[in-house]
């Protein structure tokens, strides 16, 4: 057997601390979540680029299936292809908006006041495109055939999304979840292999000193809170 294919183990790096601490971490926690925006207009302002790349870094703790971390995180700032994602978004929003969304669909939508344009995708110094990368392709260097299959990759791709969008929020930046649909026009345009396909693209930046969100609250925990057994 060789030495890869052999189960290793090493120390958790784990440290229990006291339950007020505890209490004390997660209720800031939450207090700082709490005040979490999806925001949709971007000051142009600069954004250092070692707050992106850490929150990346962060992401990239994500537990995966089978640790494959089946993710790429492609960071776009050039004006230009900017420009050319606004234009291909905003063709694929149009015909959304009029053609492929039922009214049904809309009418959910009509709520968050959104509508086909996407300024936001220029406005914002970096476009965070996350690609999820279904299977592994040979490796010509060693003069591999085999491509492998990853496995839950979609579950572990969207933990590794929440973990980035805390961790931006954390840093003081502001972010937005834009799904287009299809988005295969984000692999054309970033040159991306045949086996990453588009997962979220998530504009970051600070906001517009104008910027304004809409009135919505969250479902109350009763709701969304079951517990089966006894508090402890």
């Amino acid at each position: 057997m060789s030495e890869s294919a052999i189960f290793k183990t090493q120390s958790l790096r784990f440290r229990r601390i006291s339950p007020e601490e505890q209490a004390s971490a997660v209720d800031k926690f939450f207090e700082s979540m709490q005040s979490r925006r999806t925001v949709r207009n971007f000051s142009s302002d600069p954004v250092p680029f070692h707050l992106i790349e850490t929150a990346i870094r962060a992401a990239a703790t994500a537990p995966s299936g089978a640790n494959q971390q089946p993710w790429k995180f492609v960071v776009v700032s050039d004006p230009d292809v900017k420009r050319k994602i606004r234009v291909a978004a905003e063709d694929e929003e149009s015909e959304f908006y009029s053609h492929r969304a039922p009214q049904e669909w809309l009418d959910a939508l009509a709520l968050l006041g959104t509508d086909w344009k996407k300024p936001f995708l220029e406005d914002a110094p970096y476009l965070i495109i996350v690609f999820r990368i279904d299977y592994g392709l040979p490796d010509k260097a060693d003069g591999s055939e085999r491509k492998w299959k990853h496995y839950y990759v979609t579950e572990s791709v969207g933990i590794a999304v929440g973990i980035l969008l805390t961790a931006l929020h954390l840093a003081g930046l502001a972010s937005l979840t834009h799904t287009p649909s299809p988005m295969s026009f984000l692999s054309e345009i970033l040159n991306r292999p045949k086996n990453e396909r588009p997962f979220v693209l998530i504009p970051v930046g600070f906001p517009a000193a104008d910027a304004e969100v809409p009135e919505i609250g969250k479902r109350p925990l009763r709701e969304i809170l079951e517990l089966v057994g006894e508090k402890v």
